[in-house]
């Protein structure tokens, strides 16, 4: 067999793996999905809470579409399972990628993998209990008088989804830093350097993303920066990567 042909031939092997890691990949975010179908309502109802414990007595949220009170809590249920089902994704994603690597690099991908499944789920649970019973009890103390605050459940969900997106991501901060630190792209000396930058383009970046208020930003903000110096702390302890210590041994010769 020429060497063509066999070049061909681990291509094809290549896409029936990639195939049959894609397959188990859909089918237990399907399987998870089919068993939380039931309990759909009560998935939205969670998703709800902490706008409707804030609501002004005898207040409730709208549906203003007749599919809506259908259709909002399966959307919410698929990105339930989605979310559950995220390690199970990362594993198949892993498992395919993981025979091209290098060892340094699966030592180093491996638990960066782990830590942003974690990190993400950390970001959304603390905008669920600390973000957003604080965010719509300041919108709905704020609600002119003779206003009366009926969310409509779709519109909801978009606001909350992209909240959760933006908290889960904004955690991630540590993972990106470690990874630019180890890709020799920063040093730890100039992660330190622009911190004071760091500082301003997290405000700017909670400005963009969340509601405008000053609070909301805040929350955001502040967790940005806090974790901006655990990405440091971690670089410190992991020491220098094979860029610097090459780079250290050519100068002192």
């Amino acid at each position: 067999m020429s060497l063509d042909q066999n070049a061909e031939v681990s291509f094809i092997e290549h896409l029936l793996e990639l195939r049959r890691r894609l397959l188990w990949l859909l089918g237990v975010w399907l399987l998870c999905f089919v068993f939380m179908v039931p309990f759909a309502q009560k998935i939205y109802t969670f998703i709800a809470e902490p706008l409707l414990v804030n609501l002004p007595a005898g207040n409730k949220m709208i549906a203003t579409e007749v599919i809506a009170p259908f259709f909002v809590p399966i959307k919410v249920t698929l990105m339930a399972s989605f979310i559950l089902t995220l390690p199970h994704s990362l594993f198949q994603i892993w498992a395919f990628v993981a025979p091209g690597l290098y060892r340094h690099e699966k030592r180093l991908i491996l638990p960066l993998l782990t830590a942003s499944v974690i990190l993400f789920a950390l970001g959304m649970t603390f905008a669920y209990f600390i973000v957003f019973p604080i965010i719509f009890k300041f919108l709905t103390g704020i609600t002119p008088a003779g206003v009366v605050m009926a969310t409509d459940i779709d519109k909801y969900l978009s606001f909350v989804m992209g909240m959760f997106v933006a908290f889960g991501v904004t955690f991630e901060v540590p993972v990106v830093v470690i990874l630019l630190n180890r890709m020799g792209v920063v040093s730890v000396a100039q992660l330190q350097r622009v911190r004071s930058y760091v500082i301003v383009g997290a405000f700017v970046v909670a400005a963009v993303v969340t509601p405008p208020d000053v609070l909301s930003q805040t929350l955001m903000a502040l967790p940005l920066i806090f974790l901006y110096e655990i990405g440091i702390i971690a670089c410190r302890c992991l020491g220098k990567n094979n860029k610097q210590r090459s780079s250290l041994a050519v100068k002192s010769e």
